[in-house]
């Protein structure tokens, strides 16, 4: 599938880039530098101009083979990547998903994450005819949490290290 933009009032979603108009990498290398994040995203590394070009490439990868889809979560001015929101692990054809997300510390706390990816999830269920959408954090990352409470997603299993929750399309 072509990459899809999403408008979602205060941000616009788009995929990631690193282009001579828009170059996403040095946001994911700041991104990625922060201690909070690396705490809790610790299976990737984008340390590197090299790792941040393999990062796009792997979400430009997931868009063309149709198990991923990732948005940069933009400020409509500048096109500034804030964070991102994906949908991973897409089975369209199983109607399952897994969503995914981060923000860059100084785009934490104000509901950014919560609204863009409730738009992701309304594209998941509207456009895409998903049934289920997963979501994974460890239980003490409490800002997670948090968004997955406030989006609806029920818990599922989990243990010391990994709570799944789910949500539905009752549709």
């Amino acid at each position: 599938m072509e990459p899809v933009e999403i408008n979602v009032g205060r941000y616009y979603l788009r995929a990631l880039r690193a282009d001579r108009l828009m170059d996403d990498r040095p946001a994911l290398l700041a991104g990625f530098a922060d201690a909070e994040l690396a705490r809790w995203v610790s299976h990737v590394s984008v340390s590197t101009l090299a790792e941040a070009d393999a990062y796009v490439a792997l979400r430009t990868r997931g868009w063309a083979e149709d198990t991923g889809m990732s948005w940069a979560i933009a400020e409509p001015t500048t096109g500034e990547l804030l964070g991102e929101v994906m949908l991973k692990n897409l089975d369209v054809g199983a109607g399952i998903a897994e969503a995914g997300c981060w923000a860059r510390p100084e785009h934490r706390g104000g509901g950014m994450i919560t609204e863009a990816l409730g738009a992701v999830l309304r594209f998941g269920f509207g456009a895409l005819g998903l049934r289920e959408i997963w979501y994974r954090h460890h239980p003490g990352n409490a800002p997670s949490a948090r968004v997955a409470d406030k989006l609806g997603f029920e818990y599922a299993c989990g243990s010391d290290e990994l709570r799944e929750l789910v949500l539905r399309d009752e549709a």
